[in-house]
């Protein structure tokens, strides 16, 4: 039988039946001084993707509705660089009118409006489009107020207090589907789908007063002067003392005392 030399082992061979390694495929250090050479290739046809420019946020489509011409331009100056103003609205019918025209994103919509108030836009406007999102911006904090809006069809609702900046992130929110409350006026809602508030019986009560005349008992029953009513209202200072007046008269009051007392046991302030 004619004999086969065995391949001479050294550092290069393979033992018998180990497996093969593609040194090929392995990538091959290279020391600090070298540098891949790129001689040849073509930069057009590598395979690297090219940078692509940042993605612009859309903003927002606002219409604003509130009874007095300075809020509303107050506000579009302080959101206006973050949300597209697109619509501005006094009272029910305009603000009806505006939002099925233009239908924007989101409304910020005033409790109190000449008209019918803010939750009789939200049901006029939903029987038309119901996707349109409402966020109440309100002078307002009463319980009845934020719960009446809610269960009008609002998503959210916020004072006037609120700073730019938050105001903007709540419309945002609403434009993506949340609730958005000021964190005050959260235990209102869950109090009232508890059955903690009656809002019957307050709402019998305050039906005897215009929407005027209860922001001005809600801001006295706070503490506000009469001057500080009239800057937070914009109304002159005399116009607060004649609603002050109808107001103690309509609720059988005699002063401010027992109006605030009145107003803290129907948890309106």
């Amino acid at each position: 039988m004619e004999q086969h030399p065995h391949p001479a082992s050294g550092p290069g061979s393979r033992p018998a039946g180990a497996p093969s390694i593609d040194t090929a495929a392995r990538p091959v250090a290279t020391g600090p001084s070298e540098e891949p050479s790129t001689i040849g290739i073509d930069p057009a046809s590598s395979s690297a993707s090219p940078a692509q420019p940042p993605v612009e946020r859309r903003h927002h489509r606002v219409v604003v509705v509130d009874d007095h011409a300075m809020f509303r331009t107050g506000v579009r100056t302080e959101i206006g660089e973050s949300v597209d103003v697109v619509g501005e609205a006094e009272d029910v019918s305009s603000a009806v009118a505006v939002i099925t025209r233009l239908t924007p994103d989101v409304v910020l919509l005033d409790v109190h409006l000449p008209g019918g108030g803010g939750g009789e836009v939200i049901k006029q406007v939903h029987a038309v489009d119901p996707q349109v999102r409402f966020l109440a911006l309100s002078v307002s904090d009463a319980a009845e107020d934020v719960i009446s809006t809610i269960r009008a069809g609002a998503r959210g609702y916020v004072t006037k207090t609120i700073d730019g900046a938050d105001l903007i992130d709540a419309i945002a929110r609403v434009a993506e589907g949340d609730a958005v409350f000021s964190p005050r006026l959260a235990g209102f809602v869950l109090d009232a789908f508890s059955g903690s508030i009656d809002v019957a019986s307050v709402d019998e009560d305050l039906d005897r007063l215009s929407q005027r005349e209860q922001e001005v008992l809600r801001l006295i029953a706070r503490g506000y002067s009469y001057r500080e009513v009239a800057r937070e209202l914009f109304i002159s200072v005399k116009t607060v003392e004649t609603h002050v007046s109808s107001v103690l008269r309509k609720l059988q009051l005699s002063n401010r005392h027992q109006l605030t007392r009145w107003a803290t046991d129907r948890k309106l302030v």
